[in-house]
C-alpha cells in the first residue's frame, strides 16, 4: 500500500488509526481496550466514507480477515482485491518477534481458511523485503 498510494489517495490502516488516537509509543496491538474501541469505530467510519468516493479517488484498505460480506461490498464498489502474503514462515516469524502470541494464532487461522477457500483474491507474494508490484 505504501509503495503505491500517492498524495491525495485514501489509506485506511487500523494500526495507523490506533497510533494516531493516543500520544504513546505503544505498539497498536497493546493499546488499552478503550483506544482499540475508538480505533475500530474510526476505521468503520473511514471505510463507509471512502466507499462513497471510490469512483473518483483511489482507496487503499488493509483488511486482514474480511468476511464474505465485506469482500462483496468491496467488489460492488469496484475494488481490486489484492492479498499481500510474504509466506506463512515469514508471517509466523514476524508474529513471534513483533506481536503478542494471539497474532500467531490468528495468522495460522488465516492460512487454514485460505487453504480451504475456493475463490481466493489475487495473491501477491515475495520475499520479506520485496517491493510488491501490483
Amino acid at each position: 500500500m505504501r509503495q503505491h498510494a500517492k498524495p491525495g489517495d485514501i489509506t485506511i490502516d487500523y494500526d495507523q488509526l490506533a497510533a494516531a488516537l493516543t500520544p504513546t509509543d505503544r505498539d497498536t496491538w497493546t493499546q488499552p481496550a478503550h483506544v482499540r474501541t475508538v480505533a475500530r469505530a474510526a476505521r468503520t467510519a473511514a471505510i463507509d466514507a471512502a466507499m462513497r468516493l471510490t469512483a473518483d479517488h483511489n482507496v487503499y484498505l488493509i483488511h486482514s480477515q474480511p468476511s464474505p460480506a465485506d469482500l462483496d461490498r468491496y467488489q460492488r464498489a469496484g475494488a481490486r482485491i489484492v492479498t499481500v502474503d510474504p509466506g506463512r514462515a515469514i508471517v509466523l516469524a514476524r508474529c513471534k518477534n513483533e506481536r503478542p502470541w494471539q497474532m500467531a494464532q490468528a495468522a495460522k487461522q488465516w492460512y487454514e481458511q485460505r487453504a480451504g477457500s475456493q475463490s481466493a483474491p489475487e495473491a501477491v507474494s515475495g520475499s520479506a523485503d520485496a517491493t510488491r508490484s501490483w
